[in-house]
């Protein structure tokens, strides 16, 4: 048996983390090493925004951290949730706009590192959200942020797919370039999500609208936030040994921002 239904992967997060959930060690690592060398507080307590299923989160709070987080799907807030508590934790993220929150207490840390930054669709809301997350945080805290960045030179990257099992259950998935607008500074991206088991197939159709940003127009963006100052450079390959410079070549970049 075979169905397709259009919508969107995040309103499947069982799926969502059998796929991206696997993959957590070397950015847990890497987490963990940038608050140990480029944090000037002692981090204890740490946010994610747009956190979706709380792949990490779990993680870290099984590693001793105080966590939090915010999404705007609830169903992949719920899904988080339920996780924390079933090990133990509270239920420590709400329903809530990356670009438009406020928290009751300051943190020590925060990380976005799989490109959710880019679903914010303006300047405004880009300008918001580092401002919403440099109130967030204390003076020599954190805010590790991963993008990709669109190449003036050379060629990019415009496909990815992953694949991961668990038992008879497992997850294919495609997600493509479909168009890209430089003026409009918009990528419409397509994603496919094959669902496996041993009696039935389910195919999920989701696309998804991406802003762009050239390594000169997120430099001009982190210019609107002066309270942040970038501590280090790191690619996708979460290699603390490995520092980048923003060419017009790279895409993959990690930006370790600090709180002055």
């Amino acid at each position: 048996m075979s169905d397709t239904i259009h919508g969107s992967i995040y309103d499947y997060p069982k799926y969502y983390e059998l796929l991206f959930g696997s993959d957590w060690k070397a950015e847990y690592d890497f987490l963990r090493e940038c608050f140990e060398r480029y944090a000037k507080c002692e981090v204890s307590r740490v946010f994610e925004p747009a956190c979706g299923t709380g792949r990490l989160l779990i993680k870290l709070a099984q590693g001793g951290y105080n966590v939090g987080g915010n999404d705007l799907n609830p169903k992949a807030v719920d899904y988080c949730n339920a996780r924390l508590q079933r090990h133990g934790y509270p239920a420590s993220v709400t329903v809530g706009d990356m670009a438009d929150f406020r928290l009751a207490k300051k943190v020590h840390a925060s990380f976005n590192t799989i490109n959710s930054f880019r679903h914010l669709d303006s300047e405004q809301a880009a300008e918001a959200h580092l401002q919403c997350m440099a109130n967030a945080l204390t003076k020599g805290g954190l805010y590790i942020l991963g993008i990709h960045l669109l190449p003036t030179q050379g060629e990019r990257m415009e496909t990815e797919s992953w694949t991961a099992r668990r038992g008879n259950l497992q997850v294919n998935s495609r997600m493509w370039s479909k168009e890209l607008d430089t003026r409009k500074r918009n990528e419409k991206l397509g994603m496919i999500m094959d669902v496996y088991t041993p009696t039935s197939h389910m195919q999920i159709v989701d696309e998804m609208n991406y802003r762009t940003y050239t390594a000169k127009q997120f430099e001009k963006l982190l210019a609107t936030c002066p309270q942040f100052e970038v501590a280090a450079l790191h690619d996708f390959c979460y290699d603390m040994d490995v520092h980048v410079e923003i060419t017009p070549r790279l895409e993959d970049v990690v930006y370790v921002l600090r709180k002055k």
